[in-house]
């Protein structure tokens, strides 16, 4: 039952993931934390696995498909480079905390509550953007430093970019619906990778079991596959749509967690 389980959020979550630009994470790490399958910190790094293969898939897919818009490959490698910096830093201050807590899994609650403001902050904004002004920022140096801080954000929670990738790309850069959840699934691919790349350099990977990762990292695949295929057959309205759903089922799942680890 527990692996039926983990194989329908993880697709389904990398399918949703695939279509809005967020990673998927965002599910996967709340829901896993929500029933306690595995610790706070094997569910951070499996959860970063699978978004880092959904996003893979997700973005060589999308970017070799047709786009009405163009895909500025100077200015994602700015925005990556930063998120790469940051998903390192990110993953740093996770295991600083996590080291310095006896209650390993209260870390789990500072990650919910974290990420209740973010998703809280992001739903007043989605459901009011038509009523905002947003800006066009061409400093390269802003550009990295916002692709830092959204590498760092994703790394520490393990959610792999979530809802605030979207935002700063709306806001900050004026992009439409899909054009921000291509950037946005990019950044993810590169800041996850990093992140990996840390944990694995340090030696300070969780105990897991090598099927539930490959099991995981496959859903996340296939996922990717199939959140594509949806995403060049629906309109940017759908997508937001769908997108303030899911920011309405991780603020109830934020709060279950923190009551749940305080």
């Amino acid at each position: 039952m527990e692996l039926l389980m983990i194989m329908a959020v993880c697709f389904g979550s990398s399918v949703i993931g695939s279509i809005c630009g967020i990673g998927g994470g965002v599910i996967i790490k709340p829901v896993l934390d929500s029933v306690g399958i595995m610790e706070v910190t094997t569910a951070s790094f499996l959860s970063g696995c699978t978004v880092l293969s959904m996003s893979a898939v997700s973005f060589f897919r999308n970017i070799g498909g047709e786009r009405d818009y163009n895909f500025d490959k100077f200015f994602a490698g700015i925005l990556t480079l930063g998120s790469v910096i940051g998903g390192v830093s990110g993953k740093a201050v996770f295991q600083n905390i996590v080291d310095g807590l006896d209650d390993k899994n209260a870390i789990g609650a500072i990650q919910a509550a974290i990420l209740l403001i973010i998703t809280a902050g992001t739903f007043i904004y989605t459901v009011n953007k038509k009523h905002v002004a947003t800006r066009k920022i061409d400093s390269k140096s802003t550009v990295f430093f916002l692709g830092l801080m959204l590498g760092m954000m994703s790394s520490f929670l393990g959610i792999g970019g979530g809802p605030m990738n979207l935002i700063v790309l709306y806001y900050f850069f004026s992009m439409e619906t899909k054009e921000a959840a291509l950037y946005s699934i990019c950044i993810i691919m590169f800041s996850q990778l990093s992140a990996l790349f840390s944990t694995l350099i340090s030696g300070q990977t969780p105990e897991f079991s090598a099927g539930i990762l490959a099991l995981m990292v496959g859903c996340g695949v296939f996922g990717g596959i199939a959140g594509t295929k949806i995403n060049n057959r629906i309109t940017n309205k759908t997508v937001d749509k769908l997108f303030v759903g899911l920011i309405v089922v991780i603020m109830l799942l934020s709060v279950y967690n923190i009551v749940r680890y305080a």
